[in-house]
C-alpha cells in the first residue's frame, strides 16, 4: 500500500455522504484542508458528515464552530476536557477518558485541554466550520 492509499483515518478522512455513501478523502494536511474539504463536499449540504481521528499532546491552540450540525467527539484514549462556550457566555467543560463523548451543538464554540496524550475520533457537520485564535 503506498502512503496515497493509507485508510488511516488520522491521515486520510472519510465523508459520509448523501445516499448513505462513505467517500475517502485527500490526505489532511492541516487547518487549510478544511476549505477545500467543503467545496469537495458542498452538494451533500448539512447533512454531509467529516470522519476522522486525530491525536492530541497539547491544548487545542484555536477555538472552532460548526453551524451547520452537531459534532460527536468520542475519546478513544487518554483524556482530554472539551470546553464549550455556551451562548450565554458561560463555559461548560466535559471530561472525556476513553470511550466517553461529548456532542458539541451547532453554533457552538469549542476547543480542548489535554492534560496527557488523548485521540478522539470527530464525526462532525463540516459545512461552514469557522475557526479563531485561543
Amino acid at each position: 500500500m503506498t502512503l496515497d492509499e493509507s485508510r488511516s483515518l488520522y491521515d486520510r478522512p472519510v465523508h459520509l455522504g448523501l445516499g448513505a455513501t462513505v467517500i475517502p478523502q485527500p490526505r489532511f494536511t492541516g487547518p487549510e484542508w478544511y476549505g477545500a474539504y467543503g467545496a469537495r463536499n458542498a452538494g451533500d449540504g448539512a447533512e454531509g458528515r467529516l470522519v476522522a481521528m486525530h491525536r492530541f499532546d497539547a491544548d487545542w491552540p484555536s477555538w472552532e464552530m460548526h453551524p451547520a450540525g452537531a459534532e460527536l467527539v468520542v475519546c478513544v484514549a487518554g483524556f482530554m476536557t472539551v470546553i464549550q462556550e455556551l451562548p450565554d457566555g458561560r463555559e461548560r467543560r466535559i471530561d472525556l477518558r476513553e470511550g466517553d463523548y461529548a456532542i458539541n451543538p451547532p453554533g457552538v464554540w469549542h476547543t480542548a485541554q489535554v492534560r496527557e496524550e488523548a485521540t478522539a475520533l470527530f464525526v462532525t457537520s463540516g459545512l461552514g466550520t469557522r475557526h479563531r485564535p485561543r
